[in-house]
């Protein structure tokens, strides 16, 4: 499908009452976009898919009644604080900012215009929000990944992989406030796997390499990526080096094991996208975003490439692949 015409998705009106939509009216409405990766990755286009669709469905048209201005690969503080900028300046009626990156530079932005967030961890410790049932302020969403899920982690990676003993836990220092309750849970679970664990703060390409490089050079080694967009956008190195090394890891999304990681673990973020749809609409036809309550994940997915398991030299459990959500031939 062309590109253009797959982010400029139309949809039918036809699932939203009459009566609705006259209320609505055909004046056009705008909604600025921040997104984590840039609009020629399939993450992007299944996101921007599934919110389109659903803002289909409740009325609202590209090009008829509605405009969507995206801002693509809001991985870093300065790329959002320029995003966030033009948006505004664009006279949005609602952003939608997807992770944390993108929705601090957001509320740094504006604390009139409504955010609808998606794929943020813990919005109240980071200060997002007031509580997740009344949020107030002009901030609401759904949730990433919490702190607790850690666990599943590292017992997935242990049944995939029982001779690990050295589990790197990898993360940008500073890019979330999240990040210390993920490392608690951790080290918490650590002792009934018999893991050590080893804290592996990074904050560019060269000590991603020199990390995966040191925890390769004895066995046992194995891999936990937190939730992070500096690691997101450098999934290709973060896989290559991983995979020279023989590493087996765990990654918090299913987008990893996509391009070749072994296993993920964590919410379907394309659903809620999907879901963000009817905040943005409920959001444009009067609701104010501080009334409604913040949403935590309702859809996980287990997924398993079996292909990278072979290349590592594992045999995974049949009970195992019978708990995949997915399994990656």
């Amino acid at each position: 499908m062309n590109r253009r015409a797959f982010i400029t998705l139309l949809g039918s009106a036809t699932a939203w009452p009459l009566a609705a939509r006259a209320q609505q009216g055909d004046r056009m409405r705008r909604i600025g976009v921040l997104i984590v990766f840039s609009e020629n990755d399939s993450s992007s286009q299944r996101r921007v898919a599934a919110f389109q669709q659903g803002l289909a469905k409740l009325g609202w048209t590209v090009g008829r009644n509605l405009q969507i201005d995206y801002r693509w690969a809001i991985s870093d503080d300065e790329r959002a604080r320029a995003a966030a900028a033009e948006l505004l300046a664009l006279g949005p009626d609602v952003i939608l900012a997807n992770a944390t990156t993108a929705l601090a530079a957001s509320q740094r932005a504006t604390r009139a215009v409504p955010i609808v967030f998606i794929g943020v961890s813990e919005p109240i410790a980071q200060g997002f929000v007031a509580s997740l049932a009344h949020p107030d302020g002009n901030i609401t969403g759904f949730t990433n990944l919490e702190p607790s899920m850690s666990a599943k982690w590292l017992e997935l990676l242990k049944e995939i992989a029982p001779g690990v003993t050295r589990v790197a836990v990898m993360f940008k220092p500073a890019l979330s406030h999240a990040i210390p309750l993920f490392q608690d849970s951790l080290k918490l679970a650590a002792p009934k796997f018999g893991v050590e664990l080893i804290e592996a703060p990074v904050h560019d390409s060269a000590e991603i390499e020199a990390v995966l490089t040191r925890l390769g050079r004895e066995p046992g080694g194995g891999l936990i990526l937190l939730p992070d967009t500096f690691l997101a956008s450098n999934l290709k190195l973060i896989l290559e080096i991983a995979a020279h090394h023989q590493l087996p890891a765990i990654y918090p999304f299913r987008y990893f094991v996509g391009a070749g990681g072994l296993m993920s673990y964590g919410p379907d973020v394309d659903d809620q996208f999907r879901q963000a749809a009817g905040y943005v609409d409920r959001i444009l036809r009067g609701e104010k975003p501080g009334d409604l309550p913040v949403q935590q994940p309702t859809k996980f997915e287990f997924v398993i490439n079996l292909k990278t398991a072979r290349a590592l030299g594992l045999d995974v459990p049949p009970m195992l692949l019978a708990r995949a959500d997915e399994v990656i031939e």
